[in-house]
């Protein structure tokens, strides 16, 4: 593949996979962002066996994101996503401006409802959590935060006086507040004396910088040091930051998370498809139970359009428009 990521005459130039990631990086996206664009482009040429994307057309982008509908039957979200990365590549990175792209055939899939523990079940699988995972289940349960959400937030954005969260960088990029439970106060400020104390010992090994998203790096030089910008959630070791090839500590992994979650809900004997997304969706129903105003639970989970709220209402023991079965 590598010849036809270079064009003729071009091998002084970098190879077109490493100026999309020099592009991606200079424009301050994700590594998560980055890694599956990469990913869709290069699956993309493949398609197409091994053709430049410059020296195809309109035809061809439609052609493979019909056979991820067809063949590959991804989701609506995914050919999307699919979609998204090929728009960078015309337009961000070979600067070509895209007609109509013909008769792709789209995804459509009924939405799924949501997987919602019982209350009971919530604290079978949150007492099967060991150590920090037991807080972090909490807060996404508690507090509504999703998976990313919680293993990204720096040590500022958690008030301990006034009890809430501040979310930054959502899904959707709309910045939100929600609540911090009081019975996880006292757990969560013993929590961060012991991250503090692990931050000091790495500022005196010479480390203890964390990643500072957008442009801050460059306008707060000294702030990647700083208690308020560390992670609530460390990695218990240091690792080179691809982007920057800078040793730093990141926060937890979320594959970590994610498999702590797993083995609870096994453990628990919970026969639902649960997983971390699981506790916020659980967080929204018991809200929505106990008589909250949808439009509160709207404006805590961040979602822009109270549509995407009122899912929660189908899996309510009592339906949302309150109507009674003739058997009850």
């Amino acid at each position: 593949m590598s010849s036809l990521l270079s064009g003729p005459g071009e091998a002084s130039k970098p190879k077109l996979l490493d100026q999309i990631r020099q592009l991606m990086r200079l424009r301050h996206y994700s590594l998560r962002t980055e890694e599956a664009y990469v990913g869709w482009i290069r699956r993309y040429i493949l398609f197409h066996g091994k053709r430049h994307p410059r020296d195809l057309a309109e035809s061809d982008i439609a052609s493979f994101l019909s056979s991820l509908a067809v063949k590959g039957q991804v989701a609506a979200s995914t050919q999307n996503q699919a979609l998204n990365a090929l728009l960078f590549l015309y337009r961000e990175v070979l600067r070509r401006q895209l007609g109509f792209i013909g008769q792709t055939v789209r995804v459509k899939r009924p939405a799924k409802l949501p997987v919602v523990l019982s209350r009971a079940e919530v604290r079978a699988v949150l007492d099967e959590l060991p150590g920090q995972y037991r807080l972090m289940g909490q807060l996404l349960y508690g507090s509504g935060l999703r998976l990313l959400e919680c293993l990204r937030l720096r040590v500022k954005d958690v008030d301990l006086q006034y009890l809430h969260i501040t979310v930054r960088e959502p899904k959707g990029g709309k910045e939100r507040k929600t609540m911090l439970p009081v019975s996880l106060a006292p757990m969560l400020r013993e929590h961060l004396e012991n991250v503090r104390q692990r931050h000091q010992a790495d500022l005196a090994a010479g480390f203890g910088a964390v990643y500072l998203p957008g442009a801050l790096e460059r306008k707060l030089p000294g702030a990647s040091r700083e208690w308020a910008w560390q992670y609530v959630f460390p990695a218990e070791r240091r690792s080179i930051d691809p982007g920057t090839g800078i040793e730093r500590r990141h926060h937890v992994n979320e594959k970590n998370l994610q498999n702590a979650v797993k083995n609870a809900v096994r453990k628990a004997r919970i026969s639902k498809s649960a997983s971390c997304h699981t506790f916020p969706h659980s967080f929204a129903t018991h809200l929505l139970e106990n008589g909250q105003d949808i439009r509160t639970v709207q404006e805590l989970l961040g979602h822009k359009d109270v549509s995407t709220t009122m899912v929660y209402t189908h899996v309510l023991n009592r339906p949302g428009i309150g109507v009674k079965s003739p058997l009850d």
